[in-house]
């Protein structure tokens, strides 16, 4: 029997652990330049921590954890409840009543594996606390833009209000009455959550649910005044700062200490999963967790999900890095090739071709994992006839080409 990591885990290998480093360091540049601190955090801590911060009627709680010793200690899910239990144990906001921290690890959820998302996946968190001013809102999101745009990824930024627990209610109870007519055609987990947190269905991603609540009352038009106030100046901030975002009415949380202020920062290049960051404030969580009175917002980054988009745009850049793989086939032709290669390199074009003397399927092969637009087919035959086949890899046609002309004709074809 070989002997496999488990369904879930998966091995980070050399060649792929590059993009984790590269990751990592420009993320720790960031942090620097918008004066972050790093915090190492435990993996286990008590699971009371997290059935307090997230909420005991969570799916994280309920299905997701890693629990052991009869469910007293638990490997941690995500990074904030943590955080915020290291920073009141040590009595951080005394010595300094606002704090920005950052942590980089590995988080815990048993929940089903799909591209992007583990059962040990890692992220980096980042959080500002002790701070309620809707310009450090605007701040940690200009933070994840900016990472993001150095790791040379397009994403972009979605913005809701959660409201706060003086103004929630009143959409909660308005929320209810438009799903209670609805409730037959939801799905059986929105069913359950009409009953534990209602603002959940509106971020489902079942098809049937999504359509069912299109015409669902709208958050923005609850917010007490001083909701509406910490919005209007958070989008101010964000305009000044030239961020670019859109308000999305449906953006909730999955984790009961959020108000005010949600984000995300998503992508659409990796199927369902969109998102790749997400975060907002929670200002009474440090307090229910036995902390002072002190406000606080953060946010999370998938490295999976990262390294993932990385690698499609390393994938995207072969593909687009070689103009023509030349397939010399025999010691003749492989000479000709050889002219013909270095003539196209001289007039500017990418250009490849195979030194090995190996077969046509085998060089074909090579083209393709090179992501050559076009190749060049230049065997005895094609030799003594005067003329190369030149192969569109994307359509598969072949024309034709004369040798005598070669360099000509090929750069006129491929630039057009």
């Amino acid at each position: 029997m070989n002997i496999k990591a488990l369904n879930g885990f998966k091995d980070i290998l050399p060649g792929e652990v590059e993009l984790w480093q590269r990751v990592e360091s420009v993320a720790r540049d960031i942090f620097a330049r918008f004066n972050f601190s790093e915090i190492r955090l435990p993996i286990l801590e008590h699971t009371d921590l997290f059935a307090r911060a997230i909420g005991e009627c969570t799916d994280i709680v309920e299905k997701e954890m890693y629990s052991f010793v009869d469910k007293q200690i638990t490997m941690r899910p995500e990074a904030t409840a943590s955080l915020l239990r290291a920073v009141i144990e040590h009595g951080l906001l005394v010595q300094k009543p606002v704090q920005r921290l950052f942590t980089i690890g590995p988080m815990f959820r048993h929940e089903r594996p799909q591209k992007g998302r583990l059962r040990q996946f890692h992220q980096l968190d980042v959080e500002v606390l002790g701070s309620a001013s809707p310009l450090a809102d605007a701040e940690l999101m200009a933070l994840g833009a900016s990472l993001l745009v150095e790791l040379g990824l397009a994403v972009s930024l979605e913005l809701n209000s959660l409201g706060c627990p003086a103004c929630r209610p009143a959409f909660r109870a308005n929320l209810l009455n438009f799903l209670r007519d609805r409730h037959a055609a939801l799905c059986n987990d929105c069913k359950r959550r009409c009953t534990t947190n209602p603002l959940r269905v509106l971020d489902c991603k079942n098809p049937d649910c999504r359509a069912q609540v299109a015409d669902a009352p709208s958050l923005h038009t609850h917010l007490c005044d001083d909701c509406a106030s910490h919005f209007h100046a958070v989008q101010e901030g964000l305009k000044q700062l030239e961020i670019p975002y859109r308000l999305n009415k449906f953006m909730v949380r999955g984790l009961d200490y959020y108000c005010r202020t949600t984000f995300e920062f998503i992508t659409g290049d990796l199927g369902a999963q969109a998102a790749v960051g997400a975060g907002g404030r929670y200002d009474g969580l440090i307090e229910q967790l036995g902390g002072p009175p002190a406000p606080g917002i953060g946010f999370a980054l998938g490295m999976e999900r990262l390294v993932l988009l990385l690698q499609q745009q390393a994938a995207k850049a072969v593909g687009a890095g070689l103009d023509l793989f030349v397939a010399g086939i025999g010691e003749h032709p492989c000479r000709h090739a050889f002219a013909l290669t270095h003539a196209l390199r001289q007039g500017g074009m990418r250009v490849a071709m195979d030194h090995e003397g190996r077969s046509l399927k085998s060089q074909m092969k090579q083209a393709g994992k090179a992501g050559a637009a076009f190749v060049l087919i230049l065997g005895d035959q094609e030799l003594a006839s005067g003329q190369a086949l030149l192969r569109n890899m994307n359509t598969q046609e072949q024309q034709e080409i004369a040798l005598p002309d070669a360099a000509a004709t090929i750069r006129a074809i491929i630039r057009s």
